[in-house]
């Protein structure tokens, strides 16, 4: 634990000294609504909150995204060469596959979302980014893919229930990965949506498996965590109310699906939905509420995703956000208690 406390704290300096350059350039590119996401006659809280953001420049999940690739392609084989043991529940190369597979491919849908969206590509729809039915599409071909590989190379197929045992799900498990990766990764995109929400829930979420990874001995996976964690921490300072950079569709989209990733390869994918029960519930809070008006034409909820109905009701976005950290740390208590069970 030491060594890969020391590995966050490298990850957070580089991550540190490269970020106020990098917000510099977003902000010189004006990678930045250059229109707003809603109409001026929209007058709800949810439309007048985004507005507000209209002047933040988007894209922050992208440093995060190159710098730690860069730095584990460095570290790993360092830490060989010294001699360090390095542990792996999986053969390590499918693992280091998979994990990266899953943070840059869906690291570029997003970074082509927020390129669309930014600069206005998407003409015939206004301004939309890429279409959702397109996005979505493709989610669901890249959660096949990574499900299908933790089943045919690292052999993956079964789920530990807590109190129940383990449930062998054989090749429908590559599914139920796609799922979970397709879900992670829209929830996190959709709770994203308020300064310092995704990014203070994913680091205090991420603890909690870097916890669980050095349990398992998985070496790599903690190495990975660690180095996430650093940058996610770097970027919280300038992400905070009132935020200087936002993560974007580039690192939602990214950090969700490998957040849903890392839970898999622990193994402890019940831990995963309750470390990641604020996503869920935020998410499913805008789904429900689509699905609601597509089916009986009218709103189940007065505004959505939750984080608006609380900011409808009075609450001021810090307290929403601070209170959602304090939700996250008791789950993430809560969660690690029931993997180790």
């Amino acid at each position: 634990m030491d060594i890969l406390l020391g590995i966050l704290i490298i990850s957070f300096i580089i991550h540190a000294f490269s970020i106020v350059p990098f917000v510099n350039f977003l902000y010189g590119l004006k990678f930045f609504k250059n229109r707003s996401a809603v109409s001026k006659e929209k007058t709800d809280e949810a439309s007048v909150h985004i507005r507000s953001k209209a002047r933040t420049p988007e894209g922050g999940g992208l440093l995060i995204l190159v710098i730690t690739s860069l730095i584990f392609a460095i570290i790993l084989p360092i830490m060989k060469r010294l001699g360090f043991e390095i542990t792996h529940v999986y053969p390590i190369n499918d693992e280091i596959n998979i994990i990266f597979f899953t943070f840059i491919s869906f690291g570029l849908l997003g970074l082509y979302d927020d390129i669309v969206k930014v600069f206005e590509l998407d003409r015939q729809e206004g301004y939309t980014g890429l279409k959702t039915g397109y996005k979505f599409l493709i989610q669901a071909i890249l959660g096949f893919i990574i499900g299908a590989m933790m089943y045919v190379n690292l052999g993956i197929d079964i789920i530990h229930i807590p109190f129940f045992g383990v449930v062998h799900f054989g090749i429908w498990f590559i599914p139920v990965a796609a799922f979970l990766v397709v879900t992670f990764a829209n929830a996190i995109n959709i709770t994203d949506g308020m300064d310092g929400l995704a990014s203070g829930l994913l680091m205090i979420s991420l603890f909690g498996f870097l916890i669980l990874s050095t349990s398992v001995l998985d070496t790599p996976l903690s190495i990975f965590i660690a180095l996430w964690l650093g940058g996610l921490m770097a970027f919280l300072y300038f992400n905070v109310f009132p935020a200087r950079i936002i993560l974007g569709d580039v690192g939602a989209l990214a950090f969700g699906a490998t957040f849903a990733t890392v839970g898999i390869l622990t193994g402890k994918v019940v831990a995963l939905m309750i470390i990641g029960l604020p996503f869920l519930v935020d998410g499913f809070s805008s789904f429900l509420q689509i699905l609601w008006v597509k089916i009986f034409h009218r709103r189940i909820l007065p505004i959505a995703p939750l984080h608006y109905l609380l900011l409808k009701i009075g609450w001021s976005e810090p307290k929403i956000v601070q209170r959602a950290w304090l939700v996250g740390i008791m789950l993430v208590v809560f969660g690690i208690w029931l993997a180790i069970i």
